[in-house]
C-alpha cells in the first residue's frame, strides 16, 4: 500500500516527531523513505535570504536519513530551494516524482504564526496532496 513514502521535515519540534511514525511505517510497509526539506528563500536589501531553521538544510535532511537507515530502512535525502511560499507546492510535487503512496509531516512548523492567518504548509499540502497525508502533532 505504502511502498514509498514522503518524509517532509523542516527542523521544528513537530516534524522531529514525524520520524519516528515514519521509521514505524516504512518497517510495518517495507517502504523506502525519502527524506525532504523545502528550504524556502526570499530577496532581502540585494541578498538572497534562506528562511527556516539554522543550519544548513543538508544536515538537517542527512541526520533524518541517517536515523531512518540506523533502523534498517532505506531512505534518501532530497534539499529543494524554493521562494517564499512555495513549500506546499514544492512538496507536493516531490512527492509525485518519487512516486510517494504516502506523505508524513509536522502538523505545525517554523511557519506556525503565519500560517494562523493565510492557511499553513500542511493544510495546503493536504488540499492538494494526490496520496494521502499523515500529519504528526
Amino acid at each position: 500500500m505504502f511502498e514509498k513514502i514522503l518524509l517532509a521535515v523542516d527542523g521544528s519540534a513537530h516534524s522531529s516527531k514525524t520520524v519516528v511514525v515514519a521509521v514505524d511505517l516504512a518497517k510495518r510497509y517495507g517502504a523506502n523513505v525519502t527524506v525532504l526539506h523545502v528550504r524556502e528563500h526570499e530577496k532581502f536589501e540585494g541578498s538572497d535570504v534562506d528562511l527556516g531553521p539554522e543550519g544548513p538544510a543538508a544536515s538537517l535532511v542527512e541526520d533524518v536519513v541517517a536515523t531512518l537507515t540506523e533502523a534498517g530502512l532505506t531512505a534518501k535525502a532530497e534539499v529543494r530551494r524554493v521562494p517564499a511560499g512555495r513549500a506546499p507546492q514544492e512538496i507536493v510535487a516531490v512527492a509525485k516524482e518519487v512516486g510517494a503512496g504516502l506523505i508524513v509531516m509536522g502538523a505545525r512548523g517554523w511557519t506556525e504564526w503565519k500560517s494562523l492567518l493565510v492557511g499553513g504548509v500542511a493544510n495546503k499540502v493536504v488540499t492538494h496532496a494526490e496520496c494521502p497525508v499523515l500529519l504528526v502533532r
